[in-house]
């Protein structure tokens, strides 16, 4: 385990949300005393999340709910990860989209159409408006040509009521059904990974990533050269850390023990 001082020496910090700094609506023991630190010492930092539901406007105006001030220029998500890498791909493209107003104001801002006819995309992401005749379109799309895209590679998430289906979940029924498997953007992509590391403009020997999950956080940071931070306030149980063949620089029970200095004791 490396030393405290490392980590609170590191000029850039890519933080995970969910898990991290709330469940739901509920924020986590430490994370406003971290993200002031954070703003104190002139830290760079990105709030960088696998979930497509919000807009950086929304996800600003949910931290002032909780009492953080935190401006939109922090916040980079999977919907758009996801859209800009289909206005690369394909340009002035058309998608169905399972999804919440996060992901679909992405799309629309990168000239991407709306098609509920011959898409050239499915793209789906987290949503409360999911249902079987979502699905059974979705895979008459994809059966005809449509590529399957998903915002991220999350089989599960935390709630304030416990662990829930996430993305991948979703996407799952319309795989198995097509055979056809989903690319995922979002962590651990590495298309993810660079633009958060551009966005924060430092050196990846510079930055950490801190996250919940050993799947996508810890990993995309394990692959990126980026030393990491698994926080236990998430989906991670230290039973869950042991199946793992890698390990995280650091590991704490929340956020709020990076400025302390106190690991989690396992």
């Amino acid at each position: 385990m490396n030393n405290v001082l490392d980590i609170k020496s590191k000029k850039g910090f890519i933080c995970d949300m969910d898990g991290v700094i709330y469940h739901g609506n509920q924020i986590l023991p430490g994370v406003r005393e971290f993200v002031e630190w954070l703003q104190k010492e002139n830290k760079r930092f990105l709030f960088l999340t696998n979930s497509s539901e919000r807009s950086p406007l929304e996800l600003r105006q949910k931290l002032l709910r909780m009492g953080l001030d935190v401006g939109e220029e922090h916040f980079y998500t999977s919907a758009l990860a996801t859209a800009h890498f289909l206005k690369t791909q394909k340009p002035n493209c058309t998608a169905y989209v399972i999804g919440e107003p996060g992901l679909l104001n992405a799309l629309y801002e990168q000239g991407i159409i709306m098609n509920d006819v011959n898409p050239d995309y499915v793209v789906v992401g987290e949503t409360k408006n999911y249902n079987y005749e979502n699905i059974v379109r979705a895979v008459r799309y994809v059966f005809n040509g449509a590529k399957l895209i998903g915002t991220n590679p999350d089989m599960t998430g935390p709630s304030e009521n416990g662990i829930v289906p996430a993305c991948r979940a979703l996407v799952s029924p319309i795989e198995l059904t097509t055979g056809k498997v989903a690319y995922y953007l979002g962590k651990p992509n590495p298309l993810m990974m660079k633009s958060g590391i551009k966005i924060l403009g430092v050196a990846p020997e510079d930055a950490v990533i801190v996250g919940d999950r050993m799947d996508t956080d810890i990993i995309a940071g394990v692959e990126s050269g980026i030393e990491t931070v698994l926080v236990l306030s998430g989906v991670t149980t230290p039973e869950i850390l042991q199946k793992f063949p890698y390990r995280p620089s650091y590991i704490y029970d929340g956020v709020g023990d990076i400025i302390s200095g106190k690991t989690a004791d396992i």
